[in-house]
């Protein structure tokens, strides 16, 4: 059966993330980033939209109104709309720990600003008519371990800042709970951050399933782990128990998700640190189910679709540019994201 919603989206930032510096591949420029998604199909389906990374060199953070006029004319050019944006929070992109010094904070509550700001641009363009600003701690595991009590409450006070400052602007946050993010790195941490923040009409979770596959395995925490040290992965029932104990605690915060397959390792590149490794859609190793398990997140324990969110995006984060510049590559890729539409979209 086809359905209307969700959109489906392609990020862009999979371009610029584990690009450039020394010994990664150079970074993929927006225009071809665009291209690829506009010509990618599937049985007749194309991509509604795209994501955006906040970041130069595809969207400056600092960029003007007529800057932003060239961008939403060039996307809507391509047939194509705006969703979520990523904000640039980490010390490298101009931003600062969201638990770190005085200034620090600053710097990543300013980010958030501008960020902000850059999307309700984009909603005033025509251009985006759904979608959050992400944002995560910009911290590490190893940082945070040092005082978890301390610094998961600097966090908290940090996004209740940047919550602050969304509502100015009618924007909502979700932050992305990833291994590598101090905090936000298991499933227990994210919904302590979350329930400690108690902003839930400004705040969500944005779910990776890459990412949160690990959640499941205890990746730097340990303590965290939902399925058992040396699980057998040909025990399907139990993998499904495992991710519904995830999804169950993070759904009800979700607002914004990514489809996405992955091995159960971990990847870094460039200057990111390892986290959820992403894998092409029928990846022989790929541990997911992509229609199946994104039904955990997209629909309620009844099985009705919980409408959370308006679109779901694919994060290719850290393929090697020849895959990710093989038009097949988008049209395998998108055919999974309409399977999951299929299965459990709305009209």
């Amino acid at each position: 059966m086809a359905h209307k919603y969700p959109a489906l989206h392609n990020a862009m930032w999979p371009g610029l993330v584990g690009k450039g510096g020394p010994g990664a591949e150079p970074p993929i420029d927006l225009d071809t980033m665009l291209e690829m998604t506009a010509k990618a199909e599937s049985n007749g389906s194309k991509f509604d939209g795209v994501d955006l990374f906040l970041f130069d060199p595809h969207v400056s953070i600092d960029s003007t109104d007529d800057d932003l006029k060239r961008l939403a004319d060039k996307i809507r050019g391509k047939g194509l709309a705006v969703g979520s944006v990523v904000a640039p929070v980490w010390p490298p992109t101009g931003g600062g720990s969201a638990m770190g010094s005085d200034e620090e904070r600053k710097n990543f509550l300013t980010q958030v600003r501008k960020a902000c700001a850059i999307a309700k641009k984009l909603r005033d363009l025509g251009i985006r008519k759904y979608g959050v600003v992400r944002i995560d701690s910009a911290a590490s595991p190893a940082e945070w371990s040092k005082d978890p009590a301390g610094n998961t409450k600097k966090i908290a006070d940090t996004f209740r800042q940047a919550c602050t400052v969304a509502e100015e602007f009618g924007e909502r946050l979700a932050a992305e709970g990833e291994i590598c993010w101090g905090g936000m790195h298991s499933v227990k941490r994210n919904v302590e951050l979350l329930e400690m923040v108690n902003r839930p009409k400004t705040l969500g979770f944005q779910a990776d399933m890459a990412h949160t596959l690990l959640f499941t395995m205890g990746y730097n925490a340990p303590d965290d782990r939902i399925l058992p040290e040396n699980f057998d992965w040909s025990n399907r029932s139990a993998l499904d128990e495992g991710l519904k104990t995830m999804t169950r605690a993070l759904r009800p915060w979700t607002i914004d998700f990514h489809v996405a397959q992955n091995d159960a390792t971990v990847k870094g590149s460039g200057s990111h640190d390892k986290t959820g490794r992403h894998c092409l859609p029928h990846d022989p190793n790929g541990k997911l189910d992509i229609v199946r398990h994104a039904g955990f997140w997209l629909k309620d324990d009844s099985g009705n679709p919980t409408r959370a969110v308006q679109h779901i995006c694919w994060d290719g984060c850290m393929f090697p540019n020849a895959t990710m510049t093989q038009q097949n590559t988008w049209n395998d890729i998108l055919g999974a994201m309409v399977g999951v539409r299929d299965a459990h979209g709305w009209e």
